[in-house]
C-alpha cells in the first residue's frame, strides 16, 4: 500500500502542530499518510502548492500527494485552485483544506466547525444564546463566521480596524443570519459593544506581538475569551482575559478540533479529538 502524503502550507509553518496531530490521527484511525510541513513564498502559494500535488505523479507506486491544510496568509488565495467548494468555503470565501481529487480540486473550510466544537464540547460553553464579538475580518473570521452564526447565537457584532472588512464580511452573511434570527453587524474596534458572553480573537496581532486590540469592557465577568492562537502568542491575550476574570482559552482545541474535520474530508474517518487535545496540551504545558 502507498502513503498518501498531506502536509500544511504557509508563511511561516515552522511551528505548526498540525503534523504532530495528524499523526497521532493516523495512528488511532489505522489511517497510512505521512504528513509535513510545506513552507510558501509570500509571491509563491499557488506554484508550491501545485509543485507538492505533482511529486511523485510519474512515478509508478511513489508516494501521492492528496491534500493539503493552508493557513495564514493564504486562505483567501486557496479557493481560486479549486474546481469546487464546500458551502462553508464558498461562504467564506476562504479554503483552509485542499484535497487533489483527480478530477479536480476540493476545497473546504473547517475553522468554523472546529471553533464551534471546541467552544461547546471542550470548553463546555452554549453558544445557543449568547452574545459574541469577534474580533478581525481576515481568512480565519471569514471561516469561522458561517457556524457561529448556525450555532444559533443571539448576536454577534464583527469588529475589525478596516471598518470595510468587516462590512463587506457581515454583507455576505446577512441572509444567513436572518434565517437563523442572529442580529448581526459590524463595528469599529474602538466602539464595539460591552459585556459581551464570548470575545473571540480571530487578528494576527498576538503573532506581531500587539496589544490585545479591544478595551477590557468587551468581556463580561466570567466569560470566555479564546484567542485562536496558541502557545507564547496567546499568552498576552490570556493574561488580559484572566485579568478581567474571564476564563481564558487558546486556540489549541479549535486546531485539534479543525484538524479532525480536515482528515474527515480527506480519509472518510472521523478520528477521536478529546485524547489528542488532551496530550497536545500536555506537550505544550511541559514545553514551556
Amino acid at each position: 500500500m502507498t502513503t498518501d502524503r498531506y502536509a500544511v502550507a504557509g508563511h511561516p509553518v515552522t511551528h505548526s502542530r498540525s503534523p504532530w496531530i495528524h499523526a497521532r490521527f493516523a495512528a488511532l484511525t489505522g489511517q497510512d499518510i505521512d504528513y509535513g510541513r510545506l513552507p510558501c513564498p509570500l509571491d509563491g502559494f499557488a506554484a508550491t502548492v501545485r509543485g507538492f500535488a505533482a511529486e511523485g505523479v510519474d512515478q509508478p507506486g511513489a508516494p501521492r500527494a492528496r491534500g493539503c491544510n493552508v493557513t495564514v496568509p493564504f486562505k483567501f488565495e486557496a479557493p481560486a485552485l479549486c474546481a469546487g467548494l464546500t458551502p462553508r468555503a464558498a461562504l467564506a470565501q476562504a479554503v483552509n483544506t485542499l484535497r487533489f481529487d483527480p478530477e479536480g480540486w476540493q476545497g473546504d473550510n473547517t475553522d468554523g466547525a472546529g471553533l464551534v466544537a471546541d467552544i461547546t464540547v471542550h470548553a463546555g460553553v452554549p453558544l445557543a444564546g449568547a452574545t459574541l464579538l469577534l474580533v478581525g475580518a481576515g481568512g480565519a473570521a471569514a471561516g469561522v463566521l458561517g457556524p457561529l452564526i448556525e450555532a444559533g447565537v443571539a448576536r454577534l457584532v464583527l469588529a475589525n480596524r478596516s471598518a470595510g472588512k468587516a462590512e463587506a464580511l457581515v454583507e455576505r452573511h446577512a441572509a444567513l443570519a436572518a434565517r437563523h434570527g442572529v442580529a448581526l453587524h459590524a463595528a469599529p474596534l474602538d466602539d464595539c459593544g460591552r459585556g459581551f458572553d464570548i470575545v473571540v480573537n480571530a487578528t494576527a496581532a498576538s503573532l506581531a506581538g500587539a496589544a490585545v486590540p479591544v478595551a477590557a469592557a468587551v468581556l463580561r465577568p466570567a466569560g470566555l475569551a479564546l484567542d485562536m492562537m496558541y502557545g507564547p502568542a496567546a499568552a498576552p491575550f490570556l493574561t488580559w482575559a484572566r485579568e478581567q476574570g474571564a476564563q481564558g482559552r487558546d486556540g489549541l482545541g479549535m486546531l485539534v478540533e479543525q484538524a479532525a474535520e480536515s482528515f474527515l474530508f480527506w480519509r472518510g474517518v472521523r478520528p477521536p479529538t478529546a485524547p489528542v487535545l488532551a496530550e497536545l496540551q500536555r506537550l505544550v504545558a511541559a514545553e514551556g
